[in-house]
């Protein structure tokens, strides 16, 4: 290949592990479905679109997981309630990353997708819509969701180290 073939490549398979880490949060599952997918696209006549990556990503993902363990379905009677602070501090004042990684663990792994493909990739609700398959306003609603359940934890999480100290 020459030079300028290979920075595009680099840089779709760069993407494409950031995509998929943000699915399986590990980096060795994450590094398998990327090189499972990887090969999917060099098979399809090398069609090296981010689309196209993404679509095969999300498909091994979804394949190497349980549907009922991707997706668990609660009934709104059943649903933990997240208190809403009156006064909730903007992600950007939180510097603790720990506390961060694992409020976004708590996420639903397909509000995190949506959350990571919109807010970290850049990608439009009509974008994200088209790689995950699912319709803009669901989308939306999931990227919603999880900013304000992130918001949520950690506000309380504050709150709580405050009354700690």
């Amino acid at each position: 290949m020459t030079e300028p073939e290979v920075q595009p490549v680099k840089e779709l398979l760069q993407s494409g592990f950031r995509y998929a880490l943000s699915l399986t949060r590990h980096q060795h599952q994450a590094e398998d479905i990327l090189q499972d997918a990887w090969l999917a696209v060099l098979k399809a006549n090398g069609s090296h679109t981010r689309p196209y990556l993404y679509a095969a990503i999300r498909t091994r993902f979804l394949n190497a997981n349980k549907r009922e363990q991707l997706v668990p379905f609660v009934s709104m009677d059943e649903a933990p309630e997240y208190q809403i602070q009156n006064q909730t501090p903007d992600l950007d004042d939180y510097v603790d990353h720990v506390l961060l990684d694992k409020s976004l663990g708590k996420l639903r792994s397909i509000e995190r997708e949506a959350l990571f493909l919109m807010v970290v990739e850049g990608y439009s609700a009509r974008e994200v819509a088209e790689f995950t398959g699912q319709p803009r306003g669901t989308v939306l609603s999931l990227v919603h969701r999880a900013k304000s359940k992130l918001k949520d934890m950690l506000s309380q999480a504050t709150v709580e180290n405050q009354h700690e100290q």
